[in-house]
């Protein structure tokens, strides 16, 4: 699937007939609607590449609240049962981690970003959320329009999750030397909410990078400071 292009801003009309597609306008609707949540739930699907590694996919139920806080618990193989916990001003700013099998019999206190959450992951805990990934996505595109240097293929609609999505794909030069984020984004965006709820990133070559998902995504999900309290008793920190 790799495509050489002369690196000129265009957007193709898609197979359904959809309006051509606005990277700038879409993030703006998107920030839009996301400054009018203050909460979320989802099933969140990780999967990245770690040096020459690609990690099997992690299956993790995550809760989020502004200003920032966040809770996840792995619902799936590889790590199920694995709980983190980080509330931006609290706890030192350290994650408060409950690992899985035997590990799971003391709490861990951990720098987000540092060497053992990165061992095994391409973000610290302090990157999640969606308004994270629409800002990075913004702030791709955003360069790319400026510079004449993305291509945009407005691809059509696609069901994902259960839900009707705008599928989108970017084509950025060499990432390498130009500085971008990645070659190539694919990303569905929620017909009804303007948010992307699965994006996918690849290198040259066509090597998947990054992907991730959010499964059952409920926005405004009322949650409460009790959600990020390790001693909420529907969590299994040790106390």
């Amino acid at each position: 699937m790799l495509c050489t292009f002369a690196f000129l801003l265009i957007t193709c009309s898609p197979v359904s007939g959809q309006e051509n597609f606005s990277p700038e306008e879409w993030t703006m609707r998107a920030e839009r609607t996301l400054s009018s949540v203050s909460s979320y739930t989802a099933v969140f699907h990780k999967r990245e590449r770690i040096g020459e590694a690609l990690n099997e996919k992690e299956t993790i139920y995550l809760k989020f609240m502004k200003p920032f806080k966040v809770y996840m618990k792995w619902i799936k193989d590889p790590s199920y049962g694995r709980e983190a916990i980080y509330v931006d001003g609290d706890n030192n700013n350290l994650v408060k981690v409950r690992e899985c099998g035997l590990a799971g019999l003391i709490n861990l206190n951990l720098d987000p970003a540092g060497s053992i959450i990165m061992k095994g992951s391409r973000h610290p805990m302090t990157d999640a959320g969606i308004e994270n990934l629409v800002q990075l996505i913004r702030r791709e595109t955003g360069r790319g329009v400026k510079n004449n240097e993305i291509v945009v293929i407005n691809i059509g609609e696609e069901i994902v999750y259960g839900r009707k999505t705008r599928k989108v794909e970017f084509f950025f030069p060499a990432y390498v030397t130009k500085g971008y984020y990645c070659y190539r984004a694919i990303i569905n965006i929620d017909a009804e909410n303007d948010l992307p709820i699965k994006v996918s990133l690849f290198e040259h070559g066509d090597r998947l990078i990054e992907s991730y998902g959010y499964e059952s995504l409920r926005l405004n999900a009322g949650l409460t400071d009790d959600d990020f309290d390790p001693a909420n008793p529907e969590y299994a920190f040790r106390k």
